[in-house]
């Protein structure tokens, strides 16, 4: 039951907790409980998400990004900036992956050569310039 009303708030996260209870067969208050417990257990977080290229930010690259050593410290230097939106250690080519989301090509540049690559144990970049984005979901968890 809790999996059917994930995916009701993932359609849209204001959906009215009485119609949710319709759509999967509970009361609003069994609704608004269940929320609740979710989300007190970090099953689930309810969040805007915004359109980058609406707010200014026309430029969007995944990074991938080789290290000497040890990746925790990159990892968390990589967390803590602005334009880094996604971080996950890989295994495979890369050491980590890195999504950055800039205003514009010169902010872009700015990202990969002053921040990302001067990092002490940053042995590699290679960028991947986004052209168009054709598919974005946060289905996670039900499908």
């Amino acid at each position: 039951m809790s999996l059917a009303i994930i995916e009701q708030l993932q359609e849209d996260g204001r959906r009215p907790y009485a119609s949710i209870g319709k759509a999967v067969g509970l009361s609003e208050a069994a609704v608004r409980q269940r929320v609740q417990k979710l989300l007190d257990q970090g099953v689930m977080q309810i969040v805007a998400v915004t359109d980058p290229l609406t707010v200014g930010l026309r430029r969007q690259a995944m990074v991938g990004i080789n290290v000497e050593g040890d990746l925790d410290p990159v990892a968390d230097a990589l967390t803590a900036m602005a334009e880094c939106e996604y971080v996950v250690m890989t295994a495979g080519s890369f050491d980590l992956m890195v999504e950055i989301v800039c205003e514009d090509d010169d902010h872009l540049l700015e990202t990969i050569n002053k921040k990302i690559r001067t990092l002490p144990g940053v042995r590699s970049t290679e960028s991947f310039v986004y052209l168009k984005l054709k598919k974005q979901t946060y289905m996670w968890g039900t499908r």
